[in-house]
This record gives C-alpha cells, structure tokens and sequence, in this order.
C-alpha cells in the first residue's frame, strides 16, 4: 500500500516560524513534523510515499530527497496552487499506479502515532474510510456524524454540539476517489475540499465509513501547539548520554537524550525529558527542565534558566536568561538577561481573528538578533529578521524585518 502525504500548504497559522519553512518541517523533539509522520507509516509497513509538495518545497525535498535515509521510497508531486485537500490528493493520481487499488492519505502537519495508522488500515470498511477520535471539545474541527461505522454527515466546524467524533484528515481510500474528486465542485472558501467529495459520496449512497482511535494524533494548528506536540513526543524518548561530554558536578535526571559532540558544563541541572542536538555548548551553571527541545549548534551561556520550550538550530542564548513556554527560531541570538514571560489563557490575534492559547512565553522567528536586558511580555511574537535593542520591553508583536530601538 502506498501513502499520499499532503505537505504543500504555508501554515499561516504557525507564522512567523513558517515564513521561511512550510509548516511540516517544523521541530518537534528535534526532528520535523513529517518525520514522524514517515516513521508512523513505516512502523505499518508502508514505504511507498507521494509527498505532495509546494510552498518552500526545495526544503522538503533537500532534507528527505528520495526517503532511502528513512526507509522509504518518495516520489514528489507539485501542487502548485493550494486550492484544497482534494485538489492536492489528485496531483498524486498519474503517481499511484494502476496496479494501486486502496491507499493513505495523511495531512503532513499532524502529530500521529503508527497505532493510529493501524486503526485505520484494521477498520477499513466500504468505498472510503476516515480515521476519527473522540474529543470533549470539538470546537474548530470538522466532525463526523455516524450510524455505527457508517457516515451519515461531515460538517466543519459546527456552532452546535453535534458529535464528539473529530475528522483527524486522515483517510484509507480505493483508487476510484480521483473520480469522484474531479466531480467536486468548489466550495464557497475557493478551494476543492475532500470532505465535499466524501460528503457527495455519502449523499449519493457510497458506503463511507469511519474508524476510531484512541492512539496519538495533534493537530499543531497554532505555534503554540508545538510545545504540546513536543511534550507528546518527548514522552517516548529514552536516556542517551553516550555521545555527550558531560563535565563534573551535571546533576541529570529523568529521560535525557544528548547529541554527539555537546558539551554539558558544571554545575548543570538538567530534568527530562529533554533532548538536545550535536555540537552544543551547554552551560555552566544552565537550568534545563522537562518538555525542552534543544537543536543543534546551540550555545547556552551560564544562569540561564529554560522549561518548555524549543529552541531550533544555531540558536545563542546568553547569559542570566530565563525562557518558559517559548518557540525561538533558527539563527536567533539574545542578548543576557533576556526574558519571556509567560502566560495562561492569552487571547492572541492572527490574521486578523482572535485565538486563544491555554500557556505561552513567547515566539520568536529566524534570523532575529535581541539585545541585553529585553523582556517580552507574554503571548506576544517577535517575527523573522528583527533587531531589538538592548533595554527593551516587549509589549506588542514585531514585524518582520523590524528595527526596535
């Protein structure tokens, strides 16, 4: 069996660490979120992969090329206008060959665990088969109304509570769906969506179905999500410390896990889990505790204190810092005494709608160089390639590109 993973939209919602990467190569416990996802379908034995790409598509295809490093094989596809899931399912027909008859279908910016692939594959029933889960809150996801397994109706977003089955956008399909897609008309936002097509489906007696987990599945919809994504995944880690240069008096505890050629400095404490890439600089005297995501080529001078946070490639934090509940950027560098200030129940403003985010300290996009003493009050984001004098509290988001003096 083939699997279609739909890795071409921006993900405006996770902006500003997507400006300069598609939202399916975001970090999460140092590896991108398409990475898990890969390694969810080859734990299910599926190594033939269609990723279908667009935004910044070069960075997909430089990291996976053609999967031989992850124990699949990838063939892409553009989708050069994101006009919809269905859309984007269709770019992979002249792909799956004619001998496909069922195949995956994956969001590639989802948190998934291989048990929820195996509840789809063992619960496929009829034409189509959806992967659904059971929430209390159901506010902001499509849901799915069913008579058993059998779908009666998908609708988005509802205003009412009418099923606590939520659509994870995952789906087993028979190959006869290209058909039924090019049969979709466009919806009333402008694009093709696969849930129209199912729905037309549903509407016209096909048997549609739905499959039920209980296993992991995120929808990282918002920046944010991604320290709960991270927690997630972190759970699964085991201690390794093989590969680390660990100096006296490093006091770790818990599930740690420690690239090659990092050094951990004296007087470090350290709470897992954790996990922390190659060639980092860690200390002395650094406080690093659980829930925390650390890349690679990362410096962490002394006194500087971090919980729950991720912290991406070449990053340079200096000393007497505090970050809790942040997402700092590749190539970001502070000055010391650079503090986030954390935050519960925050309203945040995103393209112009208002959201909500149960904890953050802040995020911080690519390329921005911060000052000494700069404190950033909390929920509020500093975008790509800012300068922030030194001094400075922020108190209202930063543009991109922006100079605060």
């Amino acid at each position: 069996m083939k699997a279609v993973i739909l890795a071409a939209g921006e993900g405006k919602r996770c902006r500003p660490l997507t400006l300069t990467r598609s939202k399916v190569m975001l970090p999460v416990a140092n590896k991108p979120i398409l990475e898990h996802i890969i390694n969810a379908l080859v734990k299910n034995n599926i190594k033939e992969i269609i990723l279908v790409v667009g935004y910044k598509k070069e960075r997909i295809m430089d990291y996976f090329e053609d999967g031989i490093n992850f124990g699949v094989k990838i063939e892409y596809v553009e989708q050069k206008a994101q006009i919809g899931t269905a859309h984007a399912i269709l770019q992979a027909r002249d792909l799956m060959g004619k001998e496909e008859k069922k195949f995956v279908v994956v969001n590639g910016d989802n948190i998934i665990g291989p048990e929820a692939i195996a509840d789809l594959i063992s619960g496929e029933e009829g034409d189509a088969t959806l992967l659904t889960c059971k929430k209390d809150n159901v506010s902001g996801y499509g849901v799915i109304v069913a008579k058993g397994k059998k779908v009666v109706e998908i609708i988005e977003k509802p205003k009412t509570l009418v099923s606590h089955l939520i659509n994870t956008g995952i789906y087993l399909f028979k190959s006869d769906i290209f058909g039924m897609i090019e049969r979709t008309s466009i919806s009333t936002t402008g694009e093709y969506a696969i849930t129209d097509t199912l729905q037309m489906m549903i509407d016209e007696g096909l048997p549609v179905t739905t499959a039920i987990t209980n296993a992991e599945w995120l929808d990282a919809a918002y920046s944010w999500n991604l320290l709960e994504a991270n927690t997630i995944v972190l759970g699964d880690f085991e201690t390794d410390l093989s590969k680390a240069k660990i100096e006296d008096c490093v006091s770790i505890k818990g599930s740690v896990s420690i690239g090659s050629n990092t050094t951990i400095r004296a007087g470090s404490y350290i709470v897992g889990p954790v996990v922390i890439g190659d060639n980092c600089d860690i200390g002395p005297n650094v406080v690093i505790l659980p829930s925390t995501s650390i890349g690679n080529n990362v410096s962490i001078a002394s006194f500087t204190y971090i919980k729950n946070s991720i912290l991406m490639g070449d990053v340079r934090i200096s000393t007497h810092s505090n970050l809790s509940s942040s997402v700092v950027g590749s190539n970001v560098t502070t000055g010391p005494n650079f503090i986030t200030e954390e935050g519960e129940e925050l309203h945040i403003i995103l393209e112009n709608e208002l959201h909500e985010a149960e904890k953050l300290g802040t995020v911080i996009g690519d390329d921005t160089d911060i000052g000494g003493n700069v404190l950033v009050r909390a929920g509020k984001m500093v975008s790509s390639n800012c300068r922030i004098s030194s001094g400075k509290t922020i108190s209202e988001d930063v543009p991109t590109n922006a100079l605060v003096k």
